[in-house]
């Protein structure tokens, strides 16, 4: 039997798995059997983005899943050179024609680019795609606190989601109260730190791995759904990715889950957003 993932709701009305499959990195050649063998592992939440250039492969593993199109909720992204040049319109379409399936379920901004200026008519886009029906839902991806406000203020649609860095070391506990108070979810990229760090030294980690008689990453990828956050491990390997979805089994104690709060520092792996403003 297949494992079925927790959802949550979106304040926009539809409903995420709580737990997804990444595909980052992954080589557009190989695309479509990583997805296809993450769909009949279970799997049935998709992130790409046009950045990645790997959206053909996941839409042709949909589409070849022999899964109904609502069961798959898929999430790509406006890249960030399309943003650059205001090319919005055309952007989302050659996504739409990529993937092949239809519709998105949740479209993002990946970087705001705050010196380009030009996120806010980004979004004043999406809603459009939005009320077209051809995008679910929209939200955003590495949106600091004062990107978010600065949306509020000058439209009329709070993002869905916001996609950002977030791992046990890396917690964004201010952000995340910001989403809270706000009606967005958080999602994680990076869960697991994309192997930057050694999980096995952190030693909370390791004493409720070895307490529930899982691995480290299941124990954190468990800490990120009793966090309430949404996470796109990453793997090509089909043992790896049932690994990541064999989390659903066992429960982190209050101590456990706090002992892992704990481990926070503060640290980045990737840059400020405010940073990041070109391809």
């Amino acid at each position: 039997m297949k494992t079925i993932t927790p959802t949550l709701t979106l304040n926009q009305g539809t409903s995420i798995p709580q737990l997804g499959f990444g595909v980052f990195r992954v080589d557009p050649a190989t695309t479509q059997v990583a997805v296809e063998q993450a769909l009949e592992i279970g799997y049935r939440h998709i992130d790409t983005a046009t950045g990645y250039d790997n959206e053909s492969g996941v839409g042709a593993a949909v589409r070849a899943s022999g899964l109904k199109r609502g069961e798959i909720f898929v999430t790509t992204k406006l890249r960030n050179d399309h943003h650059m040049a205001a090319d919005f319109d055309q952007a989302f379409q050659r996504s739409i024609d990529a993937l092949g399936i239809g519709y998105i379920d949740l479209y993002l901004i990946h970087w705001p680019m705050p010196k380009n200026g030009q996120y806010v008519s980004a979004w004043e886009h999406f809603e459009n795609y939005r009320q077209g029906g051809l995008a679910k839902a929209i939200g955003v991806s590495n949106f600091n606190i004062e990107h978010l406000e600065t949306l509020a203020e000058r439209t009329g649609t709070v993002p869905a989601v916001n996609q950002v860095e977030l791992h046990p070391v890396f917690q964004q506990r201010r952000l995340r109260a910001y989403h809270d108070a706000h009606g967005i979810r958080t999602e994680a990229w990076a869960p697991l730190g994309q192997g930057r760090f050694p999980l096995d030294s952190l030693e909370p980690v390791n004493a409720a791995a070895a307490a529930h008689g899982k691995t480290p990453v299941q124990v954190i990828l468990r800490w990120h759904m009793q966090e309430g956050t949404i996470a796109i491990p990453k793997s090509v390997r089909p043992a790896r990715m049932a690994e990541n979805l064999d989390i659903f089994d066992f429960e982190l104690s209050d101590a456990e889950f706090e002992a892992i709060r704990a481990i926070d520092t503060g640290a980045r792996l990737s840059a400020d957003p405010n940073d990041v403003n070109g391809e």
